[in-house]
């Protein structure tokens, strides 16, 4: 995007820019690269005298001035080497007389301007002044245009326009002045004289806001759905001029301050205005562009500072550095098929298999753009359908997994930029790969440059200490009544599904946000309006994010991490339920009882299995109240819980053999299915995300790698029998897509069930969780007439696998023999430890 004009023009050279790893938690100015020490600025001394009536006020920004102590002497502009710092000097350039294209207009005398009351001059210096617009800028009065500029460190402030150029009074702190005999306003900046430099900028405070009343009136409202192009810092042009505009939400501010690389973190130069009762500050600064660094300098009601990273950031410093910093998006998607596409895939009714990742140590060291080299082709290989992603949003701490969220709008930096994460997601949509991301809008940490009392006061989380602080992990919980934070974070959903072009989000925590006593014990909660435990504010607020993305992204998915018995949790948000709620509007809940119960089922020794058989069997008893997924996340492979394959007893080749079993299971269950990195190939050890998964165990020369091969091409094979037969996945959300054979077979340690498409064509699912073959094992099926001949399409024993082999070759004709309440039945061969599929022939 081109400006109209530029919108700074450096006269003399610039020292180099402060270093970002410069310390960003004072917002007072640092020394200097060429060694001049600082001046003093953000507050009168007492020993001076009152501002005189050559006192003026305002701020021209800190924008492009270098941080030198203020002098109030006049420097002329500089050319070439060569430096004219005395009235003498100048006089004589003006007696040489250069052509007439090239001489600058004679400087015009200028008046003193209006004084600044002591209020008001003690307010702007103190960055506690509500609007800097008033003060500073240049406006017609009585006499003229006074013009003022707030320039910490600098020389001398000259206005310089078309057949202009008048030196300002120095005023003393920073500021400058002037009163100049003109009828309008005319279209001028700013030429600021440092030690060694001279600047020409554009003057921020000449500008009207950047914000226009519809924003407001949406923020205002708690209704803003692209909050994101409203707040926080977004390159723009404005009025013609090129820089930055950036607004932040500080209702209980007494004052905001922008402060950065580009002043050397010296905020005194750049107040922010107050835009009414929204809450909101805004500075339009010209000449600041991507890549720039910065904070909030926020005065808080008991008049202290403290230093804020943007919590509408869309791009952040690598941690553990936490300035935020603009940017813009350049990135040309290449995926419009996929997301043409993407609505006519509904999930309840499609292939759902779901490989979950934690991006920063699947391949520890790889960036962003690296990934998208490796992960879609690998993912697509095992037939996968989607990634989820663990939190990609920024964290400071790693080893919070990305659950403990600071930049709820910024792709984490550790592996590149925002735009790198784009290209990530765009070519796991090439690669025909749906894209899900962990979200969580439970919580946040109490880091003190972050989202904790933000402006002083509590803002973000409840007023109420109880409601406040999370007992589990010391965080802080969100003020879902509050319509702004609503606003923050329902917008922050949509923000990722439009930006980013994810194709559905896995809200984590969700029982954590709706229960008041969620792991309180009596007298550390406050009850509801109504006396009750529920968090009505907390599922105001689910109802409405979900019932926002789904409007505004068509084919998106909302996931709910949800581990009690909620009524409804993926009912839509307008069936009342007996609970007297409305359906909190989830596609897609995870099965968190099946997860527990199944994995405590094949822990034990299948000697006593037959006592646990209920385990398997009561996940069929409440299938259908919710539409599920069935999870072996992260959270099962971790803290002292084994990999999936190391919870099995037995031996080695029984681990192997029950761990292959369970998936079969598990894909035939009805329900989507997730698998945790790692586990598709027998990882034996923990996750860790120092080092993530164990790589080595299926490179070829391991000796035992043919093991951890075998499950991995197991895993491969599921994924594409799964999505070539719709009874697994046609109708996973209705009772009618599932039928028991023998469900009590307890003495057996036998599961066998029928899974039907849309059509009614079937698919038998026998697991045989016992370590011995069972020859001649008779089940029940359908007529004859219907299918007259069943054919093994996937068996788990296969010796491909690492299985020992043991088959059903060739069509198996059913006899007419009555079995389990049927007219017809098969006699299979069960292999050891195994499941066993067969679709009509």
């Amino acid at each position: 995007m081109t400006p109209a004009r530029q919108p700074s023009r450096t006269v003399a050279k610039q020292p180099a820019k402060q270093s970002a790893k410069s310390p960003r938690s004072a917002a007072g100015p640092e020394e200097r690269p060429d060694g001049v020490p600082p001046g003093r600025v953000g507050t009168l001394d007492a020993e001076e005298p009152p501002a005189g009536p050559d006192t003026a006020g305002p701020d021209t920004a800190a924008l492009d001035a270098p941080a030198e102590p203020p002098a109030a002497r006049t420097a002329t502009r500089r050319t070439g080497t060569a430096k004219t710092g005395t009235a003498k000097a100048a006089a004589g350039a003006a007696a040489a007389k250069p052509p007439r294209a090239r001489r600058a207009p004679a400087a015009r005398r200028t008046r003193p301007a209006p004084a600044l009351s002591d209020e008001d001059r003690g307010r702007l210096l103190s960055g506690t002044h509500h609007d800097p617009h008033a003060l500073l800028g240049a406006r017609v009065c009585r006499g003229g245009v006074a013009f003022r500029a707030l320039r910490p460190h600098a020389r001398a402030v000259t206005v310089v326009a078309k057949g202009l150029r008048a030196p300002l009074h120095d005023d003393g702190d920073g500021l400058f002045s002037g009163l100049l005999p003109l009828a309008a306003v005319p279209d001028y900046r700013l030429l600021v004289t440092y030690e060694s430099d001279e600047i020409e900028v554009e003057d921020p405070y000449r500008f009207l806001p950047a914000l226009g009343e519809l924003d407001l009136h949406l923020i205002g409202e708690g209704r803003h759905e692209q909050l994101w192009k409203a707040l926080g810092a977004q390159p723009m042009v404005h009025e013609g001029v090129a820089g930055t505009r950036f607004t932040v939400w500080a209702p209980n501010a007494r004052g905001v301050r922008v402060t950065g690389d580009f002043s050397y973190w010296d905020a005194t130069a750049s107040p922010m205005r107050s835009l009414g009762s929204t809450g909101v500050w805004e500075l339009f600064l010209p000449g600041v562009g991507e890549g720039t660094l910065y904070k909030f300098d926020i005065a808080r009601p008991d008049g202290s500072h403290t230093l804020r990273a943007d919590p509408m950031a869309r791009r952040t410093e690598v941690p553990p550095a936490n300035a935020s910093v603009v940017t813009d998006s350049r990135h040309e998607w290449g995926d419009a098929e996929w997301m043409e596409r993407r609505e006519d895939r509904p999930a309840h009714t499609s292939p759902f298999s779901v490989y979950e990742v934690h991006l920063a140590s699947w391949r520890p060291g790889l960036t962003y753009r690296q990934l998208a080299e490796q992960l879609p082709a690998y993912v697509k290989e095992l037939g996968f359908t989607h990634v989820e992603l663990m939190p990609v949003a920024e964290h400071p701490f790693g080893g919070s997994w990305g659950y403990q969220v600071t930049g709820f709008y910024a792709p984490t930096s550790r592996m590149g930029t925002p735009d790198d994460f784009r290209f990530l997601v765009d070519a796991l949509h090439r690669a025909g790969i749906g894209v899900i991301v962990d979200w969580v809008p439970a919580h946040f940490p109490r880091d003190e440059w972050a989202l904790a009392e933000f402006d002083g006061r509590p803002l973000y989380e409840p007023q109420d200490p109880k409601r406040a602080a999370h007992p589990d992990w010391g965080t802080l919980e969100f003020d879902y009544g509050r319509k702004e934070v609503r606003n923050f974070l329902v917008a922050n959903a949509v923000y990722w599904c439009e930006e980013f072009h994810v194709d559905g989000l896995r809200v984590d925590a969700v029982a954590s946000m709706l229960y008041l006593d969620y792991s309180r014990g009596p007298g550390e909660w406050s009850p509801n309006a109504h006396g009750g435990r529920e968090n009505t504010d907390a599922v105001a607020f689910l109802q409405e994010m979900n019932a926002t993305v789904y409007r505004r992204c068509p084919g998106v998915v909302t996931i709910a991490e949800e581990s009690t018995a909620w009524d409804g949790v993926t009912r839509p948000t307008h069936h009342v339920g007996a609970g007297g709620f409305g359906g909190l509007g989830f596609g897609l809940k995870w099965n968190m009882g099946w997860m527990h119960d199944s994995l405590g089922y094949v822990a034990h020794e299948p000697v006593h299995r037959k006592y646990h058989h209920h385990e398997m069997t009561f996940s069929m008893v409440y299938a259908y109240s919710e539409n599920y997924v069935l999870p072996i996340s992260h959270d099962e492979v971790v803290h002292g819980k084994r990999s999936l394959v190391s919870k099995m007893p037995g031996d080695w080749w029984q681990q192997r053999a029950c761990h292959r079993a369970y998936l079969g299971f598990m894909w035939a269950h009805p329900g989507k299915q997730l698998l945790f990195m790692g586990q598709e190939f027998a990882q034996g050890a923990e996750w860790s995300e120092a080092h993530g998964p164990d790589w080595w165990l299926v490179d070829p020369s391991y000796a035992a790698a043919a093991d951890h091969i075998g499950v991995r091409d197991l895993v491969r094979e599921l994924n594409t029998v799964y999505a070539q037969a719709p009874a697994l996945w046609e109708r996973d959300t209705v009772p009618e897509g599932f039928a028991w054979v023998v469900g009590d077979a307890a003495e057996d340690n036998v599961f066998a069930f029928l899974r039907y498409d849309a059509q009614g064509a079937p698919l038998l699912s026998v697991s045989n969780f016992s370590p011995v073959v069972r020859h001649d094992y008779r089940l029940g099926v359908p007529d004859p007439d219907s299918v007259p001949a069943w054919s093994e399409v996937l068996n788990t024993d296969a010796a491909r696998f690492g299985g020992s082999g043991v088959l059903n070759p060739g069509p198996v004709k059913p006899d007419e023999v009555p079995a389990h309440g049927r007219g017809a039945s098969l006699r299979l061969t069960l292999p050891p430890l195994a499941t066993v599929w067969f679709r009509p022939a």
